[in-house]
């Protein structure tokens, strides 16, 4: 992964030469630099902070950004504006058509708030072009009435989120769309691990399945409905149990071969886990499951071992979470 993003910068930095020579590349192997690791709190690798103005104060961080393009987008919304400013609905077609993917904000004025908040998340979310307007005759062209945010996929509107005229809750933004640059599942391997963990959404469920059983579509496309409902709350994972090298997830969250389908919920910040309670993997039983979750109404799920069958024939006794509760207290 570091090698991987270190030719990735190179990249970015010989193209960044021609376009905006002012803005210099710098490695440093913090492994013999101990004072500059020190002093700038280098915990993980690799860390990319970008310096503004000659100022060793301050750097800001470069979280999550893994390719060329992106490093050149992001640097390019640090030093100019982070978003095109639409004045006519074919400019908006012509953004919203050019790619995969496209953020547009509809405001009423372009200064207040909500905008700032805007523009503040295209900073963060390098992967998607951003456009903002607040032309009435673009927002009549797209039936909006009330200043938003909306995410445009493979040129139709996929997500409105409406933005409020007072501060929003700009981690929040950056969560919802940053979960666009994934599938609506993702499934889960070595290449798009990182790639699951860099979206900044706490809460991931995950469904362990044979990807060639008989039932697997069925299941897969009961789980992709509920996925579409709780986009940017819940990021749903897709985790194939024939797949060998997905052993240490297994592991894990205790799930054997007899358990599965089997779909758990994991907090990140908190690493609580939670274990669906229905037998059936249905979109009912997915979206009550997810609700009973962001409510705070779910109960966690305590993996345990079995208790071995010889845990009390020796002076120390073997103890497991099936049998911890009864014996100690």
């Amino acid at each position: 992964s570091s090698q991987n993003l270190s030719e990735e910068f190179a990249e970015a930095a010989r193209q960044l030469k021609k376009e905006a020579p002012r803005i210099q590349f710098g490695k440093i192997d913090v492994t013999h630099q101990h004072d500059l690791r020190r002093e700038f709190n280098i915990q993980a690798f690799p860390t990319v902070k970008f310096f503004v103005n000659g100022s060793r104060e301050d750097p800001i961080d470069c979280k999550g950004v893994r390719k060329a393009s992106a490093f050149i987008t992001w640097v390019e919304r640090r030093t100019g504006p982070s978003t095109v400013l639409i004045n006519s609905t074919d400019q908006a077609e012509a953004i919203i058509k050019a790619g995969d993917l496209a953020v547009i904000g509809f405001f009423r004025e372009l200064h207040n708030d909500s905008v700032e908040v805007f523009c503040e998340t295209a900073r963060d979310v390098p992967e998607m072009p951003f456009g903002m307007t607040a032309s009435e005759e673009v927002c009549a062209d797209y039936g909006i009435q009330r200043s938003s945010l909306v995410v445009f996929e493979k040129g139709k509107p996929v997500h409105k989120e409406e933005l409020g005229d007072g501060r929003q809750n700009k981690l929040g933004l950056t969560r919802l769309i940053k979960t666009f640059t994934l599938d609506l599942v993702t499934e889960y391997n070595i290449e798009t691990s990182v790639k699951i963990f860099d979206v900044p959404v706490e809460n991931h469920i995950l469904l362990f399945t044979p990807t060639n059983s008989e039932t697997f579509s069925e299941i897969y496309e009961n789980y992709r409905s509920a996925a579409a409902q709780f986009r940017g709350k819940i990021l749903f994972v897709l985790v194939d149990t024939n797949e060998g090298r997905n052993g240490r997830i297994f592991e894990y969250f205790r799930i054997r071969d007899i358990d599965v389908p089997a779909v758990r919920i994991l907090n990140l910040t908190s690493d609580a886990r939670y274990k669906l309670p229905a037998d059936e993997v249905t979109v009912e039983n997915l979206r009550e499951f997810c609700h009973s979750y962001l409510n705070g109404k779910a109960k966690q799920h305590l993996p345990s071992e079995e208790i071995p069958e010889d845990w009390d024939k020796m002076p120390v006794k073997v103890l497991v979470g099936k049998n911890f509760n009864s014996i100690i207290f």
